[in-house]
This record gives C-alpha cells, sequence and structure tokens, in this order.
C-alpha cells in the first residue's frame, strides 16, 4: 500500500507482467577517443529493449529504453578484450529477458525488477556490475510501458508511489514507511547544470587540436566551454602523480578564466593505494598554479580499484575531501561499507538500475546522517531515450549538476533514421537543437532544458525505430 497525496489517500501499487521483450544494438563510433583509466572507448554498440507490459485487466502496452553497452568500465578484468565485455553485457540482457518472462504472475514493477535482478545475478554470477546492466534494462523499459499505459509521466509514477517500492523486497536498512513520503516530496527541474567530462585524452586548447574534426562540435576543452557555457567540470585522473599534476595545471590554466567553476575528479579506480593518492593531493595542495582548482574541487570519485575498495580505509583523506563510490556500488551494502571506510557519496547511473538510485535517494533523505550526497554520473548517455531517461531521473533526485560526456564524444543521434530524429526533435524541443546530421543535445549556459521530460512514458515522447536496428548479437 502506497500513500498518493495527489488524490489525499492509500492507493493500491499496480501489478503488472511481462509479456513480451525484444532486444535490438546499433553500432555507435566516437567522433572523439574518451579515455577513462586505461581504457580508451573508440567505438561500441548502443542496446535497446522493447518491453510489453499487460495488466491484470488484460490491457497491454509498449515501453523502452537503451544504453551503451560501453566495455572496461562494467569489467576491467585485463584478460577480457573488450568484445568479451560487451558479450557479458549481452549475455546479461538475455538473462534478464529471459527472467522477466518465466515470472507469470503479476507483481509491482519495484518487485519485479528486484527478482529480476536477483535472478540475473544468481544467473551470471562473478560480476554484479555486468549482471545488473540487463535487469537495469528492463526495469526502465517496463516502467515506460506502464505509464504510457497510464497515461502518466515518469515523474508521477514514482512520487504517486505506484511503481510499489516497499514491502519484503525493500532492504532492511529503510524505513518502509519513510519510502511513500520521500518519493511524494521530490521535485523535478525544468533544468540542470551539466558537468562536462574532460577525458585523459582531451584537448584542452585550440593548440592541442591536431587533427580538426571540422564537425561543427567543439573539440578542445576551450571550445566547449565557449559553445556550452559549462561551469561544471569533470575531470578524469590516470593515477600517475606527474602527468597528473601537470595535465591538472593545463585545465586550471583554462578553467581560471571563469569567473566561478566547480570540479569533481575521477579516479576511475586507478590509485594502488591511500598514500598514492594522499601524494597527489599533497602536490595539489603545495602547486600555486592549482590553487583555484583545488578549492573548486567537489569530491573525489572512485580512486582505488573495486577489488581494494572496500579494504582501505580512507583515513585522513576523508578529512580533507568528499569522496564517492561508484564502481565499487555493486550491492544494497555496498554504501553503508564504503561509509564506515569514509566515503560519503554515492553515484546514481541508470545503468545500475533506477531503483537503486531511488533507494538512495531515500536513504540518504531518511537516515538522519549529515554530509551524505548522492551524484550523477554518466557512462556515455546517447541522445534519445538514454539520455532522457537519466535525465529525468536525476532531476527527480533533486540533484543540481549531472556528468553529461555522451554528446561531446559522439554527435547526436547516431545510427538512427532521419525519420526517428525528427520524432525526438519535435516531442523535445527544450532538449535538442537542429545540427548538420540531426538533433543535438542543448546546452544553453551550461545548463539542459527538461521541461519536456514530463511527457507520458518515461521521460520521452518518441519511441525509436525499432525495425531499423540490428538484433541483438
Amino acid at each position: 500500500m502506497t500513500m498518493d497525496r495527489s488524490i489525499g489517500g492509500p492507493v493500491e501499487a499496480p501489478r503488472v507482467r511481462i509479456v513480451e521483450i525484444d532486444a535490438f544494438e546499433r553500432d555507435i563510433r566516437l567522433r572523439l577517443p574518451f579515455r577513462f583509466g586505461a581504457a580508451t572507448l573508440e567505438q561500441a554498440p548502443q542496446a535497446f529493449l522493447r518491453v510489453r507490459i499487460e495488466d491484470e485487466q488484460g490491457k497491454t502496452a509498449i515501453g523502452a529504453a537503451a544504453e551503451m553497452m560501453v566495455p572496461k568500465w562494467f569489467d576491467k578484468n585485463p584478460a577480457l578484450t573488450p568484445a568479451q565485455n560487451v558479450d557479458q553485457l549481452r549475455a546479461s540482457i538475455r538473462l534478464a529477458g529471459a527472467a522477466s518472462l518465466e515470472a507469470s504472475t503479476p507483481t509491482t514493477l519495484f518487485a519485479a525488477a528486484r527478482l529480476n535482478e536477483l535472478e540475473t545475478v544468481r544467473r551470471l554470477p562473478g560480476n554484479p556490475l555486468a549482471a545488473g546492466f540487463g535487469p537495469s534494462l528492463v526495469a526502465r523499459a517496463a516502467l515506460d510501458a506502464y505509464c504510457r499505459l497510464a497515461g502518466i509521466s515518469f515523474f508521477d509514477a514514482v512520487r504517486r508511489n505506484l511503481i510499489g517500492i516497499g514491502g519484503p523486497m525493500l532492504p532492511g536498512d529503510i524505513d518502509a514507511d519513510a519510502a511513500s513520503p520521500t518519493l511524494a516530496d521530490l521535485r523535478p527541474a525544468g533544468s540542470i547544470a551539466a558537468r562536462h567530462t574532460i577525458g585523459l585524452l582531451d584537448p584542452i586548447t585550440e593548440g592541442d587540436v591536431a587533427h580538426p574534426l571540422d564537425d561543427g562540435l567543439p573539440e578542445s576543452l576551450e571550445a566547449v566551454i565557449t559553445r556550452y557555457g559549462n561551469r561544471w567540470f569533470k575531470i578524469k585522473l590516470s593515477g600517475a602523480i606527474d602527468a597528473d599534476i601537470d595535465r591538472l595545471a593545463q585545465i586550471a590554466a583554462v578553467l581560471d578564466r571563469l569567473p566561478d567553476y566547480r570540479v569533481t575528479v575521477d579516479g576511475n579506480e586507478q590509485f594502488g593505494a591511500a598514500e598514492q593518492l594522499g601524494a597527489l593531493l599533497a602536490r595539489i595542495d603545495e602547486t600555486p598554479r592549482l590553487k583555484r582548482l583545488r578549492a573548486a574541487i567537489a569530491f573525489v570519485e572512485q580512486p582505488f580499484s573495486r577489488e581494494i575498495t572496500m579494504e582501505t580505509p580512507l583515513g585522513d583523506l576523508a578529512a580533507q575531501l568528499p569522496f564517492l563510490i561508484d564502481e565499487s556500488d555493486d550491492a544494497d551494502d555496498a554504501f553503508a561499507r564504503a561509509r564506515r571506510l569514509g566515503y560519503t557519496g554515492v553515484s546514481s547511473k541508470t545503468c545500475k538500475g533506477i531503483y537503486r538510485s531511488l533507494m538512495k535517494a531515500i536513504r540518504i533523505r531518511t537516515g538522519g546522517v549529515l554530509g551524505l550526497f548522492l551524484s550523477g554520473e554518466d557512462l556515455t548517455c546517447q541522445a534519445g531515450l538514454a539520455v532522457q531517461q537519466d535525465l529525468a531521473l536525476v532531476s527527480l533526485l533533486g540533484l543540481s549538476h549531472v556528468e553529461r560526456n555522451g554528446h561531446h564524444y559522439v554527435a547526436g543521434m547516431q545510427g538512427a533514421p532521419q525519420a526517428e530524429k525528427a520524432r525526438f526533435a519535435a516531442a523535445h524541443p527544450d532538449l535538442y537543437q537542429q545540427g548538420a546530421g540531426g538533433p543535438l543535445l542543448s546546452i544553453r549556459g551550461g545548463r539542459i532544458g527538461i521541461g519536456s521530460l514530463t511527457a507520458i512514458g518515461y521521460a520521452s515522447g518518441a519511441l525509436p525505430d525499432f525495425e531499423a536496428m540490428e538484433r541483438l548479437s
């Protein structure tokens, strides 16, 4: 039972079942190589799911979701090739689809998603992040289908808790009675600040651009700021202290021209010990050219490998800056364990599951612990369904900024037919602007307008052209 404040009384979360799932993919080639940690991404397929649900009255509707199958993030095992990493994610989609169709009893969207994740992780053991990829897509597509069936927006479905967060599938550390009131208090905004990612290979100044693409889009950090007006940035670190200090100085020389800015720094699991990270922070503190940049750091993201993170206390480092887990956030109790080590932040990523993000928000808002925070991070969410559903989620969570990198490394809705591009552009004129090849994510004054994401469905007034895609291989 949930409380619907819009009508002033309790409502029963609807029960549905998934009756059909189709999986597709499109190949995506990046316009610029994206270097994060030890990996360089130049191309990867984007997965699409089409799901049909049926309610207890026999009515059906179709929903969809999309996500890039990015190698070397979910699983950084050097023994695996990028192609094998992508095959892991395909396997997760296939297993999640099979498990969803086997669940013949109607249940709430939340319970279905939780059961599907548990079953898929059981069938694909060894890496919860990779195993959870397929269930995250199924959950989003099913929610989209329900919203279309009910004629409501994603925001209405969550705030009224028609998704059914509660009951025995809720982790024991969350107060079930607090779930619905907390969700009802969430308020999406009409726009959000875009936090621009500065990859390890990205040119900083226009003079650093060796071979211009001449595609009308910015390549250097200088050009990004000129075009988009960003004031939030995310800087990738390599873990090599001298190289990181040199690159941070180059970045600071550009950012310091701005009247104000904020940054986050992402270790992407590249630091082998707390002492190594401490040495980098000490060098930053003692480098005059980095004074403003150091003062602008909002938090440090996932400095250590997931293999050692939960065994590596931050110690004195936690008193210097806030720290956030991302890759290590792979289970219900991950944030609680990380907090005991000195971490205060955890990431929201749609590829890890929308209900996980909502549960994190409930924990942070009702746990009575000051200083905890949630941050929106990006796994190259592409224009169209992927970026729209992620933007809707982080806006509803109350986040004031979100990492956005898909629009920088990929130009628009790559691979989509012109008719599909036109449908998305028409449905979301605040979100996109017209480029030479179709709609591009629109960022003005460093912000993204997202008012149109209140459309019926999960943040999209249009659906992809599935017939123009390849079946999931």
